[in-house]
């Protein structure tokens, strides 16, 4: 390609995103075309199950924020209706989340005052992430996200997992302390009450009662809401407890004690905008724009993640877009803000929700169940509540991710132990700053992206560079030469290629020639390992030929190669072409056993940017490794 061929090209690039920007959908609507009876029963049983999981973690998070229950619980009902309409994953579920509900929680206890209480700043604080996040949404930054390494957000779900486990500490223990203390702060205080002898007997017999019921209902019935079982009986045992002995108070805190939850439907409440809330803006901003960037994150990792296993093509910036309209539309209606919700898009997910109306059906359900059985949530132990947290902060801390980011590689390791002890020693707001940064410095080190253009044999038996892919022929096996850098930078990039080239159902073996691939790091063995899981789940296979030391052993390390099996790849050797005719052998064996008999057709792709002159011919340097016809023989 000429250079002015490449800038035609940049240029061209760049009108197609300012085309997209200040664009907005409403991908629900779509949805409704081709709507039916069957997706209908899928949604509301999936949305029933959501409101079986969203109720008892909005009652613990209004404990951890120092709010009544009734914000929280408006902002799954607002928040979940608003987002599912501007969402284009048919399982993201919005709502308040941990992470979110710590970081607000640290920031009213520094800047609460006695004329501006911790909700109307939390109010402030969903319209300010709210705004913040539709503009990046509409300006399509939500494609910033891939740049943010991954080790970044494995590092902080781990810290806001021990954080929110910290937290509860004097809940479970039965002590008093202030609000908003820090990491060691709280070990501390949990150390001295224990050590002296400060603790309550009857919350933590609570606290391990309601585990054990957790633990019982998930081995005897997994399907069933462990959860909300839990809270109900232990909300029962504190109602018979206080009316049978007929005590007005009990030897344990309980919700009622923080703040009674009260039925009663969201309302509108507008924008107030008075003098307190100008003088705190400047305040509030920073972390501000740290939560929105946490929100950006969350959204891609959960939403990328159920992709990978539906098979769905999702829209990051509308799912920025939805979380920005969903935050500001929270502080209309007197909520607190939210963010994507990994708990609650797992369990649509996984209970078959069809479309963006099970979330919607959720936040009616949820309406529903508070104004029948409002009265009994008022009588959960505040231990018993602790002891649900704790449950939820342990499964933040997934500990196969953190594996893959200390073994890849060294500077996943760096950046996944500076940005949790950022966690647990700086401002949440700060730390994702601090884990952000030390990974962009580490990516100044690394360089260029993989770019992947088809390849085809020409009459003279040549590589050359398709010019029609439409005349292409029927392949049964693609292979794809993969060169320069694979680190976290190119990972989304690398994975939305070959996931282009998926689509092609016909191609039954995807080889990928690694010879030239670099720097393979967690981001990139995670998006291996999503490829390998969708074309297995599509009855078709992932081979890896070439590789060289490096990423062979970052494969070994990462536990790649035993997932995919070692027969399925091939090292590089002496003989270029060696590793990639053993593939194409492998590659002929699985196909004979799914009764492909004849000799297979053969797709190439190949680097644009290596081996090919400026004529579009492949350079002397290449030839010998690439442009002969018996090299891909089978």
């Amino acid at each position: 390609m000429s250079a002015t061929d490449e800038l035609k090209h940049t240029l061209g690039e760049a009108a197609d995103v300012r085309a997209r920007m200040f664009k907005v959908r409403v991908p629900f609507v779509a949805e409704l075309k081709d709507y039916s009876w069957g997706k209908l029963r899928a949604d509301l049983i999936a949305g029933v199950t959501l409101t079986l999981v969203s109720i008892p973690q909005a009652v613990g998070f209004s404990i951890i924020l120092g709010v009544s229950p009734m914000p929280v619980i408006a902002s799954v009902v607002v928040g979940g209706v608003v987002g599912a309409l501007f969402f284009s994953s048919r399982h993201h579920v919005f709502g308040p989340t941990s992470s979110i509900s710590l970081i607000i929680a640290a920031t009213v206890a520094a800047n609460a005052t006695p004329e501006f209480s911790a909700l109307p700043l939390a109010i402030l604080m969903a319209l300010l992430i709210g705004l913040i996040q539709l503009v990046a949404g509409l300006v399509n930054f939500g494609e910033v996200t891939k740049f943010i390494s991954r080790s970044v957000v494995i590092g902080y779900s781990t810290g806001i997992g021990l954080l929110l486990i910290s937290s509860q500490f004097h809940n479970l223990l039965g002590y008093e302390v202030t609000a908003g203390q820090s990491f060691a702060a709280n070990l501390y205080q949990a150390a001295l009450h224990i050590g002296t002898g400060q603790v309550s007997l009857w919350a933590i017999g609570l606290g391990a009662l309601t585990w054990m019921i957790f633990e019982l209902v998930r081995r005897l019935r997994k399907t069933w809401p462990e959860a909300l079982i839990g809270l109900a009986v232990l909300a029962l045992v504190g109602k018979v407890y206080t009316a049978g002995i007929g005590v007005t108070s009990a030897p344990f805190q309980m919700i009622k004690d923080e703040g009674a939850l009260h039925a009663m439907l969201p309302s509108f409440m507008g924008l107030h905008l008075g003098a307190n809330e100008w003088r705190l803006l400047p305040s509030l901003v920073g972390t501000a724009i740290a939560v929105a960037i946490l929100g950006m994150l969350e959204a891609a990792s959960i939403t990328k993640s159920l992709a990978a296993k539906s098979g769905q093509k999702i829209e990051p910036n509308q799912e920025l877009i939805g979380m920005g309209a969903a935050n500001i539309a929270c502080s209309l209606f007197g909520a607190v803000p939210g963010s994507s919700s990994f708990a609650r898009s797992v369990v649509n997910y996984q209970s078959g929700g069809a479309t963006q109306l099970s979330s919607m059906f959720s936040s009616a359900a949820v309406l529903l169940v508070l104004l029948s059985i409002t009265p009994v949530f008022n009588f959960i132990p505040l231990a018993a509540l602790a002891a649900q947290l704790i449950r939820v902060g342990i499964r933040m801390i997934n500990r196969k991710q953190i594996r893959v980011a200390c073994r890849s590689t060294r500077s996943d390791a760096v950046v996944f132990v500076v940005t949790l002890g950022s966690c647990l020693l700086l401002p949440l707001d700060t730390a994702i700053y601090v884990g952000i940064g030390v990974a962009l410095a580490l990516f100044l080190q690394k360089t260029s992206m993989p770019t992947l253009v088809e390849y085809g044999f020409n009459d003279q038996g040549q590589l050359s560079e398709l010019a029609d892919p439409t005349k292409r022929t029927h392949s049964q096996i693609s292979i794809i030469h993969v060169e320069g850098e694979l680190f976290f930078g190119a990972a989304d990039l690398f994975q939305d290629e070959v996931r282009r080239q998926a689509e092609d159902q016909n191609i039954r073996v995807f080889i990928l020639r690694m010879k030239n691939a670099r720097h393979l790091d967690a981001s990139t063995v995670m998006a291996l390992e999503s490829l390998h899981d969708y074309l297995r789940d599509t009855g078709r296979h992932l081979l890896i030929s070439g590789s060289n030391a490096d990423v062979t052993r970052v494969l070994e390390r990462s536990g790649l190669l035993a997932q995919m099996g070692r027969e399925n790849v091939f090292p590089a050797e002496a003989n270029l072409t060696m590793s990639t005719k053993k593939a194409l052998t492998r590659a002929s064996q699985l196909l004979k056993q799914e009764g492909i008999g004849q000799k297979p057709e053969v797709r190439i792709f190949y680097d644009r940017k290596q081996g090919k002159t400026t004529d579009g011919q492949l350079s002397p340097a290449s030839a010998g490794d690439h442009d002969q016809v018996d090299d891909y023989e089978i």
